[in-house]
């Protein structure tokens, strides 16, 4: 396989690389981040404790974080579906990457907001603050750098993720390395998806190390 064909494998596996990474992301923190903060709220002396909620609801969280991958995503066929309107190709792989990434980022954001110093929440309880305000204008501000350091653990976790989109026919760095570099024994195809891979991790990891040191006010 020439030079310029491998290129153009790789860019197109880049294209449909992110195309499932970043919006699985975006959507795993959607349904995360709540839940992330409800299992710090509803802890045992927090704000808000319900300590039966909590454990059911860190059950469930524990369950779907159990549950690997490929086997998530076979279990998801029927769902994935309805939802998506297709259970094969780059597209269908979304829905599976969020059911399995939510869990994960929930777990992420209980651990960054732990961080935040107990002094600053009774002090903005005793300022007459409600929960809302309390999250809004305490709990997240004061971890946002650590909230951000852990979206790039969470988003290269998902890039991982996608490297099993052939299993349910779809594209992406991943297929391309093992379809068509491992098996065919193109092994120029495989490293050069591979380092393309290496390559966005690192990109994501720096952007995400970059962004943490600018937002903690710490060690300014």
């Amino acid at each position: 396989m020439t030079m310029e064909k491998i290129w153009e494998l790789v860019w197109q596996g880049l294209a449909d690389t992110a195309y499932m990474t970043f919006p699985s992301a975006l959507f795993a923190y959607l349904l995360g981040l709540p839940l992330g903060i409800l299992l710090v709220i509803t802890q045992k002396g927090h704000i808000r404790p319900a300590p039966t909620f909590n454990a059911v609801l860190g059950g469930v969280v524990n369950f779907l974080r159990s549950i690997p991958f490929l086997i998530l995503l076979v279990m998801l066929f029927p769902v994935t579906r309805v939802v998506m309107g297709t259970a094969i190709g780059t597209r269908s792989i979304i829905f599976p990457l969020v059911v399995s990434a939510f869990p994960y980022v929930a777990r992420m954001v209980e651990g960054s907001l732990k961080e935040v110093d107990a002094g600053l929440i009774e002090a903005a309880q005793s300022m007459g603050m409600s929960t809302f305000q309390i999250i809004r204008k305490v709990l997240l501000p004061e971890a946002l750098p650590s909230l951000v350091n852990g979206a790039a653990i969470c988003i290269t976790t998902i890039l991982a993720y996608t490297a099993m989109a052939g299993a349910a026919g779809g594209d992406g760095l991943g297929k391309i390395a093992i379809t068509y570099g491992l098996n065919r024994r193109e092994y120029g195809v495989m490293y050069a998806a591979s380092i393309a891979l290496v390559v966005m991790v690192q990109l994501i990891q720096i952007i995400g190390n970059l962004l943490t040191r600018t937002l903690d006010h710490r060690k300014r």
